[in-house]
């Protein structure tokens, strides 16, 4: 049997077909864009973003992003719905300090702060906002996130068409994740690196003073 009469049996897996070619999110930063398969942040999906502590540029990374969504239409799955769709942040460790948001561009009437009481219920939160077709992203910082727990977030981004980004601290690095974009940040003397763990269709890369 021929290669080509093989392909077109509809039982055999073409792993090309598994590579989400769908456009990025623009991210703000040129040369992170360009070691993004979809030439950005993945939509519809789950980013992962490793930190050693808070503060070493984790948020300054998704400003621009998150400005844009702020006044983009939600998807809601209704034609009349034309609002921009929230932003979601699920148990922040800090306050959101509005002035600062609002000077990156963000659009505070479209931020929402929920602040679950658990861990389970910080992950329902999640899926939830996720899956509701009316949050254009999400952010959370979970305790924990198991495989399983990973991939339900990756489904209701999916199903809602949102953005799910989950803070995590390094140590998470060595546990697996169904997230399609797993990130790593450092401090340096020179500013904050970026390592990207793990891109779907994409490459593993390390780019220095990002930010």
């Amino acid at each position: 049997m021929s290669l080509e009469k093989l392909l077109e049996n509809p039982r055999v897996w073409r792993g090309s077909s598994q590579v989400d070619t769908r456009i990025g999110l623009a991210s703000g930063f040129a040369k992170l864009d360009r070691c993004l398969p979809g030439g950005g942040w993945p939509q519809q999906a789950l980013t992962e973003i490793l930190i050693e502590q808070y503060g070493v540029g984790e948020l300054r990374l998704l400003m621009p992003a998150l400005a844009q969504l702020s006044a983009e239409e939600a998807h809601a799955g209704h034609d009349d719905y034309s609002e921009p769709g929230w932003i979601a942040w699920i148990a922040p460790p800090f306050q959101p300090y509005a002035p600062a948001l609002q000077q990156c561009g963000i659009d505070l009437s479209r931020m929402l702060v929920v602040r679950p009481k658990d861990d389970s219920e910080l992950l329902w939160s999640a899926e939830q906002a996720l899956s509701s077709g009316t949050c254009a992203a999400v952010l959370l910082w979970p305790a924990m996130l198991d495989d399983q727990a990973s991939r339900r977030l990756q489904l209701a981004a999916e199903k809602g068409h949102s953005w799910a980004i989950a803070f995590r601290p390094l140590a998470a690095r060595k546990q697996p994740s169904a997230a399609a974009l797993r990130l790593e940040l450092q401090s340096t003397e020179q500013g904050t690196r970026v390592h990207i763990l793990k891109s779907r269709g994409g490459r593993p890369a390390i780019l220095d003073s990002l930010l």
